[in-house]
């Protein structure tokens, strides 16, 4: 019984790790009708910005992490004017396609500079040490990461009520069309969208370097556990994406503990067919229903 619940807080703690990917996926969504299939190499640029700034230049790890922040804000911008803005009007699948094209030509770059081999960061980039309670023992790595995604969801909650910037992004997300006529410029909220939603895919690349490591061919693998977490939740559904990153956290780390670690990497993509069959449009989704 107690390894139980010892499992189930490692994966209530990495299930925050998968929800505030979820967010960053969900939120390109709602914005673009976009799914990002590039979200894997965006978390490894974000943690090999934050490795490079540490290791190559010798910068401390304070000033490092909001750099690496702001060098996948860039990129997120980038990447939305040079391939998806020039995409607009065309068929979605054409955008879809983009991504996994950018998902490529991103893994080719970071091969030839960081190479295929996982690096571990020079030192320890969270401080601290493990935290025990009771009879449970947590890691700090894994505390760190769930109370920067408590934080990065507050945030977001209060950007999206109290903020205009937050507003217009909202109005975007319900119709690009009207929010148009009304004088937003969309084209600036998709920039802006994906500029937060790489931000975020960033910290999470951080977050995972400091335990895991950065590896291109790793990386973006722990990445694709979001999807399932997404689909879970609703593709438009920011409180699903929560909850289906902490669901898939948990039931990962139950199955790789209580039965086989084989078990675990495959039981997100069991639950995403799951869901897939008996519930498409997630537990928060939008079930859609056209009149032809």
């Amino acid at each position: 019984m107690l390894q139980f619940f010892q499992f189930l807080a490692n994966g209530f703690m990495v299930g925050g790790v998968y929800a505030l990917l979820a967010l960053g996926i969900v939120l390109i969504y709602k914005s673009t009708q976009v799914f990002n299939f590039a979200v894997g190499e965006l978390v490894l640029i974000g943690g090999f910005a934050c490795l490079s700034l540490v290791a190559w230049l010798n910068l401390p790890v304070w000033l490092s992490f909001p750099l690496a922040l702001v060098i996948a804000i860039g990129l997120g911008f980038l990447i939305e004017r040079l391939t998806l803005r020039p995409l607009i009007g065309q068929p979605i699948l054409a955008s879809i396609m983009a991504t996994l094209a950018l998902s490529l030509l991103l893994r080719g770059i970071m091969l030839f500079f960081w190479g295929a081999s996982t690096i571990a960061f020079p030192h320890k980039i969270l401080p601290g040490s493990p935290v025990s309670v009771g009879p449970i023992t947590f890691s700090h790595e894994l505390l760190w990461a769930f109370l920067i995604f408590i934080i990065v969801f507050l945030l977001l909650l209060i950007f999206f009520q109290k903020s205009k910037m937050g507003l217009f992004m909202r109005a975007t997300a319900e119709s690009h069309q009207i929010a148009q006529s009304t004088g937003i410029n969309v084209k600036f909220i998709f920039g802006t969208t994906w500029g937060i939603a790489a931000m975020i895919a960033g910290m999470a690349g951080i977050l995972l370097g400091s335990r895991l490591g950065l590896g291109v061919g790793s990386t973006p693998l722990v990445a694709f556990k979001a999807f399932p977490a997404v689909i879970f939740g609703g593709l438009e559904s920011i409180p699903g994406a929560i909850i289906g990153g902490l669901l898939v956290g948990i039931l990962e780390n139950l199955a790789g503990g209580l039965i086989d670690p084989v078990v675990a990497e495959i039981t997100p993509y069991i639950v995403l067919l799951i869901v897939l069959i008996f519930k498409p449009e997630g537990l928060f989704g939008l079930k859609r229903i056209e009149r032809i």
